[in-house]
Parts: structure tokens; C-alpha cells; sequence
């Protein structure tokens, strides 16, 4: 007797007993429906944010990122093309977001729309000071490195331009009230560079984070102009307020403060609502909890030599 494909497919599921694990999974879901709740619209698109972010590199550097070649004359043209992809995939997104944040309200879900294109236009607007403040980074870190050879290196190459320009782009955003957005898109750079910063802090012109990996920056963490960052550091939070209920209050300020010019070297860690004063520099490996004074310079204690 000759058995089909499906046939022996179907005996194979029954063998790993696929439907006992669907209905256990799907028993889950249901008991926990009331904690996370489902969402109702359609959900933002890893895709269309990593196309979005695309041109928006496309925008800043002309012919950094596209595989057609680039010349002067066709700058307008393509600009103008690609600022109009922008607004269409990024006023979508937001739309889905808004109603993703709001799945169980279709009342407001009817706002979504509106608000979209509200959040969208705001942020077409900010793209010259986004530019603005990238361009000084790739200066930075030119000036910062001297393995670089040229600015144009930076932009194409260097992670801290990746992650600073996904940074940039969703801190906006952020600041204008779209939800999840802004976290994709700092999580899609938080990916691939290893850099973790959240879309909430704000990080001032000149900016460059060397080699960069495990850098992790919280959401209310302030960083003045002209700061350098090495591999490895944590500007985060050293405890949580509780609120009645136990649980940790969220948005407030807990995260540091760098002043202009602060330099932190690999591997330290600062913690709290703490001021590293202007023109400091953290050595590698310390642990700061406490304000630092400004023109400070901060390292470890070598071992008594006997």
C-alpha cells in the first residue's frame, strides 16, 4: 500500500504529538489574554522600519548607502524620491503603533490616523538639525580615532554612527509621543552594533562611542556635547522606587548626567542620578555612584607595591 506525502507527514505530527502541544500552547494564550492582551490591528513592520531607516540614511549621506551610483545632479531628485518614502512608511507605522498601544479602544483607534500624520510631518521637519547633529558625530569620531582616515570612514564603516543615527532618528520620534516605534528602531541598531541605548536619552552634538560594544545608555541618561564613550560602559540606574504596590515607579529621572567633554573609558560603570562634571575623564573598570566634580579624573586605586 503506497502512503502520501500528507499521510506520512500527518503520522509524523501525531507521533510528536503536535496537537497536544498547539492545544497547550493555545490554552496559555487564552489564560493569559487578560495580561497581554492580544492586539486587534495590524502590527508595526520590522521590514518597512528597516527600509524607512534605509533611506533615511540614503537622505543624510547621498550615495553612502544605495547600490546605484550617485552623482550631484541627480542629489535633488532623489532626495525629494526618498523623502516622500519616508513619510509614507513612517505615517503608516505610527498609525499602527498608536493603535497597537491602544488595541482594546477602537474609540481611539478612529484618532489614529490624525495622530499619525500629525507625528509624521513634526518629524520631517526635525531632519536638518537630525543631519545636523550626525555630521558632527562623524566628525568626532574622525577627530576621536586615529585608525580613522577619514570622516567619510566613519559614516560608512563605524558603528557609532550606525547606532547614532538609529538613535537620533527614534529619539525624535520618542519625544513626539509615538509608541514602539522608536524602541524598534533602537533595538534594530541595539542588534547588530551591540550598543544598547534607549530612545529616551538625550545625547547632545559630537557624540562618539570607540569600538562600542556593550556600551549600554538608559532612558533618562543626559550627554552633553564633545562626549566620548569606550566598549563596555553603563550609564544606568542604581535603584528602583517602588511605588504602593510594589512595583517600580517608571519615568522618572535615574539615570547620569554627563556634562560636556567627559571621556569614559572601558568598562566603568555609573549609576544614579549622579552629574560627572565638565571636562572629566572615568577610567576604565571604576564604579560611580556619586557626582563627580567638574575637571575630575577618576581611577582605580593601584595595589600598595611592597
Amino acid at each position: 500500500m503506497k502512503y502520501s506525502t500528507e499521510d506520512i507527514n500527518r503520522e509524523r505530527y501525531k507521533r510528536a504529538g503536535i496537537d497536544g502541544i498547539a492545544a497547550e500552547l493555545i490554552a496559555q494564550i487564552e489564560r493569559e489574554g487578560s495580561n497581554i492582551p492580544l492586539p486587534t490591528s495590524n502590527m508595526p513592520s520590522l521590514h518597512e522600519l528597516a527600509q524607512m531607516m534605509g533611506a533615511i540614511r540614503g537622505v543624510f549621506f547621498p550615495g553612502f548607502f544605495t547600490k546605484e551610483g550617485f552623482t550631484q545632479t541627480a542629489a535633488r531628485d532623489k532626495i525629494s524620491s526618498d523623502l516622500e518614502k519616508i513619510f509614507g512608511i513612517l505615517s503608516e507605522q505610527i498609525r499602527m503603533g498608536i493603535c497597537f498601544a491602544h488595541s482594546n479602544n477602537e474609540e481611539d483607534c478612529l484618532k489614529c490616523e490624525g495622530l499619525a500624520l500629525d507625528m509624521a510631518g513634526a518629524f520631517m521637519k526635525r531632519l536638518p538639525h537630525i543631519r545636523c547633529l550626525l555630521d558632527s558625530d562623524a566628525l568626532a569620531a574622525y577627530e576621536g580615532d586615529p585608525a580613522a582616515k577619514s570622516k567619510a570612514e566613519t559614516i560608512f564603516c563605524y558603528p557609532s554612527m550606525h547606532i547614532m543615527t538609529n538613535h537620533r532618528v527614534a529619539h525624535e520620534l520618542e519625544r513626539l509621543g509615538a509608541p514602539i516605534i522608536p524602541r524598534i528602531i533602537s533595538e534594530m541598531a541595539h542588534s547588530r552594533t551591540g550598543i544598547d541605548i534607549h530612545p529616551g536619552a538625550s545625547i547632545d552634538e559630537s557624540f562618539f562611542i570607540d569600538h562600542g560594544t556593550g556600551v549600554v545608555i538608559g532612558e533618562t541618561a543626559i550627554i552633553g556635547k564633545r562626549c566620548r564613550l569606550y566598549q563596555g560602559v553603563t550609564l544606568g540606574a542604581h535603584s528602583f522606587p517602588l511605588d504602593a504596590d510594589g512595583n517600580p515607579i517608571k519615568g522618572i529621572p535615574r539615570h547620569p548626567i554627563l556634562e560636556d567633554d567627559v571621556t569614559v573609558y572601558s568598562g566603568a560603570t555609573i549609576l544614579g542620578r549622579v552629574t560627572i562634571g565638565r571636562g572629566s575623564t572615568i577610567g576604565g573598570n571604576v564604579w560611580i555612584t556619586e557626582d563627580v566634580p567638574p575637571r575630575s579624573k577618576i581611577i582605580q586605586q593601584r595595589p600598595p607595591t611592597e
